[in-house]
């Protein structure tokens, strides 16, 4: 309405027992003006805030077929392997943003592969059960809950037919838009039945000062320095602060209608960062987390945890990240990595140089590092095989023989049960030989003993979960980490090699072969 036209309002002078003049009457002229003129703009920007609750989405890109390079491993059946995403954007800001090319590539290069995709509940009872729906299966997983979800990855989900879910930091939902998600998009995105939804913490996915020296560290994994009172948060006062923000989560998930979340994942994978609490096995945060859910995320874990066996036990399952620089061939290199494999399909390890990783070893060594080359660097080098892969091995054999051993500055050493809470490792020389067991929290125990010297050695083990026996040259056989309660959870894991050379030459111990059968 044009203002100059704006209808006289006598009554509300007699209302007030006074008659309006002059400027008086000017004065209330332009109140009315004003609300009229503004009255439309606060209409329309009532509606665009409302509108903005719900932001519109992307259709799903194409995918060319020159754009799926490489070949998934084809096994009977694997484990589910969980996959851990943060934002989708077309314009990615920062390595933790995939664009919904990126993204639709990938789970087209699965689908192609055969891959089903788990909801929570199947998934979280594989961690009871051990069966999947299918023989490959995924868990597609998106943390931080952004609005990249709703408005690029959903239309990718659908085309694939593909189920995730999104881990929400609960009290930054609505906030900072347009960044994280609105509860109208979640309702939404619960209604298409393509997501489900679990714990990022309520408002603790943060850095705050862990120390006096003003050191930062994850707010929920550490105690807080209070700079007021100059001193450390008591455990009693982080245990409280942390169950405050959890159970408020939690309460925000019934208060928006939806299930009461069984995971939760780590912010910044505090397993593996900072952290000034007691003892990590029995810290206050895990006690915290059991009692609320049925297992913990991690990108990052002091031993392999993929999902299965050991895992469950440890309830606490690893991810694997996929990050803005994961090409679609490092994708699917990564992918066969983490497919469970049985000691039946890798039956000669040393013909897959590609299995073998090297932690801590200078870049670029290879296994020619372990069959004869070396390092030209360094006294020590040592391999892992498919640590993801074989993680929930329990029975099997290793037949291996080992040339070029010297005195006693060369040995080579066979480690079963990597990355279990009780792994034998045996170390042998050209006259010796050394059983070392490393129970976790619990005293190493090292037994000895004497072998006819020679170059060469064959070593034999038979793992079980009750034990591992040990025969060296077909001789007396020692048996290690026996034990009456057999725990396949505790004991699994595959196997690693390792050489030794402190002469001061070139020629290294070699492993010359290397079998593992069922």
């Amino acid at each position: 309405m044009n203002r100059h036209h704006a209808p006289r309002t006598p009554a509300a002078g007699r209302r007030t027992g006074r008659r309006l003049r002059g400027p008086a009457v000017r004065s209330a002229l332009g109140a009315l003006a004003a609300v009229v003129v503004v009255t439309p703009f606060l209409g329309a920007w009532s509606y665009d805030s409302a509108r903005r609750a719900v932001s519109a989405q992307a259709a799903a890109p194409l995918v060319e077929p020159e754009a799926l390079p490489g070949k998934l491993v084809a096994t009977r059946a694997s484990a589910p392997i969980v996959l851990a995403y943060h934002d989708i954007n077309p314009e990615p800001t920062n390595d933790y943003t995939l664009t919904p090319q990126q993204l639709d590539t990938q789970l087209a290069k699965l689908e192609a592969a055969g891959y089903r995709s788990l909801t929570t509940k199947e998934f979280t009872r594989y961690l009871t059960t051990g069966t999947t729906p299918a023989p490959h299966t995924v868990y597609l997983t998106f943390d931080d809950g952004t609005r990249g979800l709703w408005t690029h990855a959903d239309q990718v989900l659908a085309k694939h037919k593909m189920h995730a879910a999104s881990f929400l930091i609960t009290g930054a939902v609505g906030t900072h838009r347009p960044y994280y998600l609105s509860w109208d998009e979640i309702g939404l995105m619960k209604a298409s039945g393509r997501w489900d939804f679990q714990d990022h913490t309520h408002l603790s996915h943060e850095r705050a000062a862990i120390d006096a020296a003003g050191h930062q560290g994850s707010v929920l994994a550490n105690r807080l320095w209070l700079a007021k009172e100059k001193r450390l948060e008591t455990e009693s006062e982080y245990r409280t602060r942390v169950r405050t923000d959890l159970d408020k989560s939690l309460r925000a998930f019934a208060d928006h209608h939806l299930p009461a979340p069984q995971l939760f994942a780590y912010p910044f994978s505090e397993t593996a960062g900072v952290t000034n609490l007691a003892a990590r096995n029995t810290s206050a945060l895990e006690q915290l987390l059991r009692e609320r859910f049925t297992a913990s995320l991690t990108n990052v874990s002091s031993r392999p945890l993929p999902a299965g066996p050991r895992a469950a036990a440890a309830r606490q399952v690893q991810r694997m990240e996929v990050m803005r620089k994961t090409s679609t061939s490092t994708f699917v290199k990564q992918l066969n990595e983490w497919v469970s494999r049985s000691p039946a399909e890798i039956p000669e390890p040393l013909r897959n140089p590609e299995q073998w990783r090297f932690p801590g070893s200078p870049s670029g060594t290879g296994l020619a590092a372990l069959t004869g080359k070396g390092v030209a660097n360094g006294t020590y080098v040592s391999a892992v095989h498919l640590p993801m892969g074989t993680a929930d091995w329990s029975t099997y054999r290793v037949s291996t023989t080992v040339a070029g051993l010297s005195g006693t500055k060369t040995s080579a050493s066979v480690e079963v049960g990597h990355g279990s809470l009780v792994p034998v490792t045996v170390t042998f020389s050209e006259a010796g030989v050394r059983v070392t067991e490393r129970p976790a929290g619990g005293t190493e125990r090292v037994t000895t003993g004497k072998l006819t010297p020679a170059a060469e050695h064959r070593l034999n083990l038979e793992v079980s979960p009750g034990g591992v026996r040990i025969t060296v040259d077909g001789g007396h056989a020692l048996v290690a980490r026996a034990t009456k309660e057999a725990d396949p959870a505790r004991t699994s894991g595959g196997v690693s090699l390792a050489v030794r050379n402190e002469t001061g030459k070139a020629a290294w111990p070699r492993f010359t072969a290397l079998h593992i059968t069922p």
